[in-house]
């Protein structure tokens, strides 16, 4: 029979709720103690912390699973209150899995936020009476809570949901289900300052039966500001979403503040993001421009990046440079009100779901998420020159009359209100008063 060895290393006593063991009753380990539980082969379940009532981060465990080898990561996607690690008993002090001082850098993270950011955030933030991080809330319940977390412990504990039926998760998220080898006893450190099973020792890599992480795929990574690139017209990502680097959310958070747009490539491979300028304005209507594009913006898997644009710029930005295409148009500063204000258009296709949200903390989105081309009748699909399958233009261009069937079906799967489909009108926009809006482009 192995044990899970929990150790409370705090000068408090901590409960965990225990699923799937303990005979699923809450467990009380008093400051500076510990407990046994048994953990027999072929078990799972997962032991929680608890912290004013709710529960917080966890272990997860399934012993003896695939091939024979235990899997165990420790999870944030409830949220944190104090510091979680867990180990085969066996490994090298530094190799375990979870951020052994998760509290103090998220306490050290937000202090460094913008205001703007911190309004966005404070409904999952929770602090004492002296402004520091006491606990946070579910980053799953929101993508902000989600982007800030990263800056600090992407690819150290799970932080999304992870791959699940047709969404293959963040990479850094997946590498948390890596097996361990063999079936053991597993140690289970909490703690309110470090939590590494030997505090003494530095963290050298996961737990794992592959050694396929080394320090710098897991250390926060250093992001600068978007550069120009050698032919002035593409700029580099950022901040990547993979095991190489951390989201750069304060950097972004901070490239927020000024004119252009936040853009995220919600996919699992990197993607071209051409931008559009209107050949010309008027009042209600722009002349589009279909064939020459000001600047592109290549974006890795599940990354955002701040993309400058002058206050003037009135167009659009879509992914790839064809046709059909799903078109964010917006502007960076109107002339009535000064403020950035964009929206989501189909009426030239669809290639992508795509979702438009202000920055200035007035948390005003509008779009959708959903895979609306996988499943859409015949008469509405267009493949585009390269072959993608597309949704057709509901509003016609140089190749013909708008397509019914694609106006039909959208209709059916969006209703009204979240996206231009057919006409000018009736689709609420969104604006941001710091001249910067959101778009994130759902690539299924």
């Amino acid at each position: 029979m192995h044990y899970l060895k929990i150790h409370n290393r705090s000068s408090h006593a901590q409960t965990f709720q225990c699923h799937g063991y303990n005979d699923n009753k809450d467990l009380t380990i008093q400051a500076n103690g510990q407990a046994n539980i048994p953990a027999a082969d072929g078990t799972s379940g997962a032991i929680i912390a608890v912290h004013e009532g709710v529960v917080c981060e966890q272990c997860e465990i399934t012993k003896h699973g695939y091939m024979g080898n235990d899997t165990i990561d420790i999870s944030n996607i409830l949220g944190a209150g104090g510091n979680l690690t867990c180990q085969q008993v066996g490994d090298l002090p530094g190799k375990f899995k979870g951020h052994e001082t998760f509290m103090q850098a998220c306490n050290d993270h937000w202090h460094k936020l913008p205001q703007a950011t911190k309004d966005q955030l404070k409904s999952h933030v929770f602090l004492d009476g002296k402004g520091n991080v006491k606990r946070i809330g579910p980053p799953k319940e929101s993508q902000p809570l989600e982007q800030f977390v990263r800056t600090f412990a992407n690819g150290r504990t799970y932080i999304g949901v992870g791959a699940w039926g047709s969404d293959k998760g963040n990479p850094a998220d997946n590498e948390q289900s890596k097996a361990g080898n063999g079936s053991k006893d597993i140690l289970i450190v909490y703690s309110d300052g470090n939590a590494a099973p030997d505090p003494s020792k530095p963290f050298t890599g996961q737990s794992v039966e592959a050694a396929s992480f080394g320090v710098a795929s897991v250390t926060e990574a250093s992001a600068e500001p978007p550069k120009p690139a050698a032919n002035g017209n593409a700029i580099v990502a950022a901040a990547t979403n993979n095991a190489g680097a951390a989201d750069a959310v304060g950097v972004l958070a901070t490239a927020a503040q000024a004119p252009g747009i936040l853009l995220t490539n919600k996919s699992a491979k990197k993607n071209t993001y051409f931008f559009y300028d209107n050949f010309w304005n008027g009042n209600g209507e722009a002349g589009a421009n279909f064939d020459k594009p000001l600047k592109h913006v290549e974006v890795g898997p599940n990354a955002t990046v701040h993309v400058p644009l002058d206050l003037k710029f009135k167009g659009r930005v879509q992914r790839g440079d064809q046709q059909p295409a799903t078109w964010a148009e917006f502007q960076v500063k109107a002339s009535d009100d000064g403020r950035a204000h964009g929206d989501i258009s189909l009426q030239q296709g669809c290639n992508c779901a795509a979702t438009v949200a202000s920055t200035d903390g007035t948390n005003v989105s509008n779009g959708f998420t959903k895979d609306i081309i996988k499943d859409a009748p015949a008469a509405a699909v267009e493949k585009n020159p390269s072959g993608e399958k597309t949704l057709a233009s509901t509003e016609g261009n140089w190749k013909g009359p708008g397509n019914q069937a694609a106006i039909d079906w959208e209709y059916k799967q969006l209703g009204q209100g979240k996206v231009y489909i057919k006409g000018g009108s009736g689709v609420p926009d969104v604006a941001s008063k710091n001249n910067c809006l959101h778009f994130t482009f759902y690539v299924f």
